[in-house]
């Protein structure tokens, strides 16, 4: 089914860039516009721009650009029709579709396919816990006994698996779905005895929908619960979904979309390891709370985390050796400028049974009484183990500060630096010549080979631990790790007569349609000014093209038209032409008064300038074009008439100079 033209305008109406940019990424107000860390590459520096005005958004550090459905289509890799209907659920938009030709439909998205499918599975299992015998008996009193209400469980989307081989797959093959899709889901086990068929995947289960950040449905993880049978006695506890083209467990969180409001608004991330820790704690108001399920935190959720807040408490049981080994893998946190925390529960007890053994404000409490930045806390650990053995003393030093020297933020460093000298009772000096001596040991190994420059790409240097506050001398051995070394990206070079038709087009699109005097518009009196003239730059040729084209017919296609343009590389200029990387301060008027104008208010000023930048740079690689042929004219009187050409060209060139006021030799 295709969503007819009247919901796609419904929906475009309706969705706000900045609302929609919101669900993924933590905005701030920045003047007239938004900013955030850019979700489409690693960033430390916000470079990616919402304009609420005209509904874009443009990263000045990767390029990514377009409106909300775009947004969508690149953040959750999905096609424009799973956009569109993301984009009409948040905004309760009825969907009203069309009937799709056989090749059309052969065209869908196998992913959009895929969300489909597992959607139909969360609804599936949610009616199987609230409607069936089995359901209700096993599942609904299980979740019962743990207290959870009917409203979370509707907010989780809970259900179960009936103990049967096939109810599930065999419902959905009669709804229309296929084995194959089933199976791509990870929903169906295809038999290895027989050719075809399979059985379910999930059986005799209660179910949690893993969904994404934006809500859909991914994977599910599946407890089981009987423990009567032999037939269970070999089966894992928790059954997770397999790796699928929607599902990779690495890159989710589970309750990240029913966490990430919180998070925003609290400026802080809670983080445990198992489901039924989110559900619990957020039936205890404590909704900023999500979990790595099970697995070992990765660099992927933790930037994750990072787009909604850089400030994490990771919440632990009482395991002490478990917690060792977990302290080394989140030196990766550090590295990516977060703010960590712990907390530790008494013996016996996880985030889930501590919150319903004390209550909700006593939890409460006690995580603001028990929690300690992470480099306190790691140190205290390691202290504890190795006692007064001075060998194990001096492998703690070494195990603390490698993880300081993780941290790209140099007053950070130079905090945690002091409070372990205090702790450990060293000097504080050779705390920093040691990190300096890693961090130098750590560059030399990880030394990337120089490759060509790509939009993005250019790396953010750390700050420097000899730069940080305090009266300290280093050694020539002691060189600053943390400043990078120089490396030279040759950008591939552009004409002076590419960045001119940039300009001119630019002009164009955006003020195109403005009157410089009654009844004669910009692109009027420019198009007037270069007659004869066509653009090398085959992009901007075609928009002169378009711009000639229209006028022939009296209408100047104005700035929405190329907005909404069918061609994808037109919207993207368009929309970096619209994005201003820099905000003028108000401080020169208010302050200063002195009034800078903007540049619809100087049009006639702009138009000229262009117009006569445009033609100098065009003259100029006419001469260019002169002197290659005067090298290889075949005789002195070809020669000599190939430069009173070019001799003729220069004075227009100079004309041209003397009329901006350029400065030529």
């Amino acid at each position: 089914m295709r969503i007819n033209p009247e919901t796609v305008d419904r929906i475009k109406q309706a969705a706000d860039i900045v609302e929609v940019v919101g669900d993924f990424v933590s905005l701030k107000k920045k003047g007239a516009n938004y900013s955030a860390c850019c979700p489409f590459h690693n960033e430390k520096t916000p470079s990616f721009n919402v304009n609420p005005v005209r509904q874009i958004y443009k990263c000045f550090g990767c390029g990514a650009a377009g409106d909300s459905i775009k947004f969508v289509m690149d953040v959750d890799n999905v096609g424009y029709g799973e956009a569109l209907r993301y984009l009409a659920g948040k905004y309760n938009i009825e969907i009203e579709e069309e009937e799709m030709t056989d090749e059309e439909t052969l065209r869908q998205n196998e992913r959009e396919s895929l969300y489909i499918v597992l959607n139909f599975a969360k609804n599936f299992y949610q009616n199987q816990l609230q409607n069936s015998d089995e359901g209700q008996s096993i599942g609904l009193s299980y979740f019962r006994e743990r207290g959870f209400t009917n409203e979370i469980r509707q907010k989780f989307e809970l259900g179960y698996s009936l103990d049967t081989w096939d109810s599930f797959s065999k419902e959905a093959l009669e709804k229309g779905y296929s084995a194959e899709l089933l199976e791509k889901a990870g929903l169906l086990i295809p038999r290895e005895s027989s050719s075809s068929g399979g059985y379910d995947r999930f059986r005799g289960r209660v179910i949690f929908p893993i969904h994404h950040v934006g809500g859909k449905v991914i994977a599910f993880g599946a407890r089981i619960l009987k423990s009567d049978s032999s037939s269970k006695a070999n089966q894992p506890k928790y059954l997770n979904s397999p790796e699928t083209a929607v599902y990779h467990k690495s890159d989710v969180l589970y309750g990240i979309f029913q966490a990430k409001n919180a998070i925003r608004q609290l400026d802080h991330c809670y983080l445990v390891e198992g489901y039924t820790d989110v559900i619990s704690l957020h039936q205890a108001g404590i909704e900023n709370v999500v979990a790595s399920s099970g697995t070992s935190l990765t660099i992927e959720q933790i930037k994750l985390i990072g787009r909604f807040t850089p400030n994490v408490t990771i919440l632990y049981d009482g395991d002490i050796a478990g917690i060792k080994a977990a302290l080394r893998g989140l030196d990766l946190v550090l590295e990516e400028g977060l703010n960590v925390n712990i907390v530790l529960f008494p013996d016996g007890d996880d985030p889930d049974s501590y919150v319903r053994k004390v209550g909700a404000e006593a939890f409460k409490q006690y995580l603001k009484k028990a929690s300690k930045d992470f480099i306190t806390f790691k140190t205290e650990v390691l202290l504890q183990d190795a006692g007064d053995d001075p060998f194990r003393l001096a492998a703690v030093i070494g195990e603390v500060v490698s993880s300081i020297v993780k941290i790209p933020d140099a007053i950070k460093r130079q905090v945690f630096f002091r409070r372990t000298s205090e702790m450990m009772k060293v000097d504080e000096q050779m705390l920093i010549t040691e990190g300096n001596k890693l961090a130098r040991r750590l560059s030399t190994q990880k030394k990337p080979e120089r490759a060509p420059f790509q939009a993005g790409s250019m790396p953010e240097g750390p700050n420097d631990i000899g730069s940080m506050p305090g009266n300290f001398t280093f050694s020539e051995d002691d060189f600053n790790p943390f400043e990078p070394e120089p490396v030279t990206h040759e950008a591939p070079q552009k004409s002076k007569l590419y960045y001119q038709e940039e300009a001119f087009t630019r002009l164009l699109v955006l003020f195109g349609t403005k009157e410089l005097e009654p009844t004669i518009t910009v692109c009027q009196y420019v198009l007037g000014e270069i007659d004869g003239i066509d653009f090398k730059d085959p992009i901007f040729q075609h928009l002169l093209t378009l711009f000639r084209e229209n006028l022939g017919r009296n209408y100047v296609p104005d700035t929405d038209y190329f907005l909404n343009h069918h061609e994808s590389e037109i919207r993207t200029l368009t929309i970096g032409w619209l994005t201003s990387k820099y905000e003028l301060s108000g401080l020169w008027s208010e302050k200063y008064e002195i009034y800078v104008p903007f540049e619809a208010d100087v049009l006639d000023k702009t138009a000229f300038v262009n117009i006569l930048r445009l033609k100098k740079a065009f003259i100029e690689e006419k001469m260019k074009v002169c002197l290659d042929q005067a090298v290889y004219a075949k005789s002195e009187e070809e020669q000599t008439n190939i430069m009173g050409e070019f001799i003729f060209y220069k004075g227009i060139s100079m004309a041209a100079a003397k009329e901006l006021g350029s400065v030529i030799g």
